[in-house]
């Protein structure tokens, strides 16, 4: 095919790609008041709409300055992606000034390339480079932050959306590489790498669809809410949860106080209950409130320390010996998930309390 039909496909393609980014972008617009999920699902969407008009090859550089808030919204998707990796598979995490300080340096390299004060100051070609460096390692970090917390994830819709992501993220760094191989190659291929991306963007595109409507445009709302169970608290199971099943895991972990056994996973969990793995998720989820099996874990955990701070007689009971009984392996990822729960150290919380008594 000649490069004039690449070009009329690849326009054709980008066309599409942009008008579907589009439709999930919309249709996100009504979750936007949930905070920051529903807010960087859109932005992904949108700016994934935005890319693909502005990476096509009939956008001239240097970009006009009409075209700045579409630049901005493309350029910036590597660090929007990886915050909203970020912000949705981790329960704890907070998104803080600096997050946002990277978004805004990508922005802005990618803004002076687009513009051509980097080339006019002769550092075109070493911004460009530090761009797609800098694009590669932020879906990298995004991927890695969706495989390290997967197996204490125990919300099945929230599961299902860490495969699209992989899928997704591997398409991305897969035809990256692709187009930028052939594009490599010499001018004449420069068609067959611009189609390349563009077959990337769609098939993105279509990903986004899929997941949104696999998932449910609910989702954001589903996942903008935190684990608000308190160990020990009366709960209102729902009916697809068997309370016989929740009584089985709240004796273990209150009464045989299962929690401080090192190294407990929830396939362990679920060996020691005789339950499937998947149903026991549900039962801690859906029976219990629980987002997360660490959080589960933390919480019987972090409730045991805090009676033993508060105990006169354990006054001289070190810190660390009231941790690795309670179940943590070591005094710092207790402290920290100390700090998390109650908002004050240990050391600060047996102070408090020793006063009060």
């Amino acid at each position: 095919m000649s490069d004039t039909g690449l070009y009329a496909l690849d326009i054709g393609i980008r066309g599409g790609t942009a008008g579907l980014f589009a439709m999930v972008a919309v249709l996100l617009l009504r979750d936007i008041r949930l905070g920051w999920i529903s807010g960087l699902t859109t932005m992904l969407a949108a700016g994934g709409a935005a890319f693909a008009l502005a990476s096509a090859p009939s956008f001239t550089y240097p970009a006009p300055w009409w075209s700045a808030p579409l630049l901005v919204l493309s350029s910036g998707s590597p660090a929007v992606f990886w915050l909203w990796a970020r912000v949705v598979f981790d329960d704890d995490f907070r998104v803080r000034a600096w997050h946002l300080l990277v978004w805004g340096i990508v922005v802005g390299l990618s803004l002076s390339l687009a513009f051509g004060w980097a080339r006019r100051l002769g550092i075109g070609a070493a911004v460009g480079r530090t761009l797609s460096i800098a694009s590669l390692v932020l879906a990298l970090l995004a991927l890695v932050q969706t495989l390290a917390t997967w197996k204490a994830d125990l919300i099945a819709g929230r599961r299902r959306l860490r495969f699209f992501v992989l899928a997704g993220t591997a398409t991305y760094v897969a035809l990256r590489a692709g187009s930028d191989l052939w594009s490599a190659k010499g001018s004449g291929f420069s068609a067959v790498g611009s189609l390349g991306s563009a077959v990337e963007l769609g098939l993105l595109a279509i990903l986004a669809q899929w997941s949104a409507f696999t998932i449910g445009l609910e989702a954001p709302a589903a996942l903008a809410g935190r684990d608000r169970a308190i160990v020990g608290a009366p709960r209102e199971e729902p009916a697809a949860v068997d309370p016989a099943l929740v009584r089985r895991l709240e004796h273990f972990m209150n009464g045989e106080r299962g929690y401080r056994q090192e190294g407990l996973t929830i396939g362990a969990l679920a060996a020691k209950l005789d339950l499937p793995e998947y149903r026991l998720r549900q039962v801690i989820n859906e029976g219990l409130g629980h987002r997360n099996f660490n959080a589960f874990l933390n919480r019987y955990r972090i409730e045991e320390a805090k009676a033993a701070l508060a105990d006169p007689e354990q006054r001289e009971v070190p810190i660390l010996t009231i941790a690795l009984d309670a179940g943590f392996q070591s005094v710092g990822p207790f402290n920290r998930a100390f700090k998390a729960e109650t908002g004050v150290t240990p050391t600060e919380f047996r102070r408090r309390a020793l006063d009060r008594s």
